[in-house]
């Protein structure tokens, strides 16, 4: 097994939280994180974790589904509800492989998903694809502000507003929107809004992205089940319609 020696401390404010009961998956995980330069912290259940959360404020958490006291679904829900910590990307790290599974934990607020057994060299190239979409324009001055009908997005503060009232999007769903936005009236298949969004190969069926979709609409739409904003193209994707008059 690769790994088995010390492993030096590791000098970075990009701080990671692992929440598994299993320990090999934890030591592993830690071992390929902190080699590729991030600070880790580990939980192996639900009340650890959110003691972590609130008390550390990690960039990233890594979740495992299935935990001896509240399950990963529940932990989400948990995160995506408070103001202080919604703002935190969530992959999902699971050995449940069915679709309905991956729905709910996206639909609650998850960024990505990741089945067991994994490449630990994968798990680390979400991280940074995650973190990389995140991060990125937060420190720049001259980010644009971009504005279509009655919603606002602020790519410097990654901060969604319509009709002034602030929204709270999952770091994919606001990549997801600042595409549509940045392209509108452009038709995108699914792949390529995947693609173009989230900057690497989406391991998921189409259905992933329609739920990421679903969940906009159902934050930023005056009503979801008749949408004004992202329109569907049967049989090719979505676009962003302009605004309504």
């Amino acid at each position: 097994m690769m790994f088995e020696q010390a492993i030096p401390a590791v000098s970075t404010v990009t701080h990671i939280l692992v929440v598994d009961d299993d320990p090999e998956i934890v030591r592993l995980l830690r071992a390929y994180l902190e080699q590729g330069s991030y600070r880790v912290s580990t939980a192996n259940d639900g009340e650890t974790a959110l003691r972590i959360l609130r008390r550390e404020r990690p960039n990233l958490m890594i979740l495992d589904l299935m935990l001896p006291d509240r399950d990963g679904w529940d932990i989400t829900r948990v995160v995506r509800s408070d103001p202080t910590l919604s703002y935190l990307p969530i992959i999902m790290l699971t050995a449940r492989i069915e679709d309905s599974d991956k729905i709910i934990g996206l639909e609650l607020g998850a960024d990505d998903y990741i089945t067991k057994p994994f490449n630990p060299r994968e798990v680390v190239a979400r991280v940074r694809a995650v973190l990389r979409r995140t991060q990125a324009g937060s420190s720049a001055e001259s980010a644009p502000v971009l504005e279509w009908g009655a919603i606002r997005l602020d790519v410097a503060r990654r901060m969604v507003t319509v009709s002034g009232q602030t929204v709270d999007l999952t770091p994919t769903e606001f990549d997801i929107l600042r595409t549509l936005m940045e392209n509108p009236g452009y038709v995108f298949t699914r792949s390529s809004l995947i693609e173009r969004s989230l900057g690497y190969d989406y391991e998921s069926l189409e259905r992933t992205l329609d739920t990421h979709i679903k969940n906009l609409r159902r934050k930023i739409e005056p009503d979801p089940k008749q949408p004004v904003y992202i329109q569907t193209v049967y049989g090719v994707g979505y676009r962003l319609e302009k605004p309504p008059t």
